[in-house]
């Protein structure tokens, strides 16, 4: 498991759909960057922070105060607090049903059949919850 982040000067992240420059630098802060592109052109004190707490679009989407961000190597996804315990619960099932499918795939089975898990498995992906420490991420 990856360490918690340590705010910088208030900041867990950043995010922005435009370019930044100066990536190994910030590269090199203990919080993660995403950004649509890298540019070395200077754009003056046009993106500078003026405001907090306010809604703001990027990327097309609408982030709002209090909304939670939650990004990996493949991107970043906005949500909104009130269901961010249901989207976490169905995440970790998914996740749970990826492991025992690679275990199947891995053992020799075609993923014909079995992704996405199909009512038929159900009993057997069942099962193999039950087991101590089934696949690579637990129960």
């Amino acid at each position: 498991m990856a360490s918690p982040l340590r705010p910088v000067r208030g900041a867990a992240g950043l995010v922005t759909d435009g370019a930044i420059r100066d990536s190994k630098a910030l590269a090199g802060l203990d919080i993660p960057v995403y950004h649509a592109a890298v540019h070395p052109a200077v754009l003056g004190r046009r993106h500078v922070p003026w405001e907090t707490g306010v809604t703001v679009a990027c990327a097309g989407v609408t982030i709002q105060p209090g909304d939670l961000l939650v990004g990996d190597a493949d991107g970043v996804v906005v949500l909104p607090p009130g269901i961010a315990a249901e989207v976490l619960a169905e995440a970790r099932e998914q996740e749970r049903q990826e492991e025992f499918v690679a275990e199947r795939v891995a053992a020799g089975e075609s993923i014909d059949g079995l992704f996405p898990l199909p009512e038929a498995r159900r009993p057997e992906y069942e099962a193999w919850r039950t087991r101590p420490n089934p696949g690579t991420g637990g129960a």
